[in-house]
């Protein structure tokens, strides 16, 4: 990938990143989801929007979970417990620009699947 093409990418992430949070906030009763994957390693964050704090966070890189499905899939799981100790049951799940599918997907599922509410 040339770094022109590379640039655009970011480009284009950052826009639909910009849309999507001008449509989302998140609460202390219902905290926004944002996720960041890199080449390695998966990362989310329970955040409340209005005071400005983070709730819950999932770490990867200290796991040492990859960013696929199956790594997406054991962070959901440790994510969801995060949560439930916070007492948090419903988010609003913000994929941070990248697309629903693959590995934001899995981890969407699998946080519904642990019973938490998008």
């Amino acid at each position: 990938m040339t770094e022109k093409q590379l640039k655009n990418k970011i480009k284009t992430r950052f826009k639909r990143k910009l849309k999507i949070r001008s449509k989302i906030s998140g609460t202390a009763m219902m905290p926004r989801v944002s996720v960041f994957k890199s080449n390695r390693f998966f990362y989310a964050q329970a955040i409340d929007d209005v005071n400005g704090a983070t709730l819950a966070s999932f770490d990867g890189s200290k796991d040492n979970i990859r960013s696929n499905k199956e790594g997406a899939k054991k962070a959901a799981e440790a994510f969801a417990a995060a949560l439930k100790d916070k007492k948090i049951e419903s988010v609003v799940f913000d994929r941070n620009g990248y697309l629903y599918h693959g590995v934001v997907a899995a981890f969407a599922e699998e946080l519904r699947n642990q019973s938490i509410k998008l």
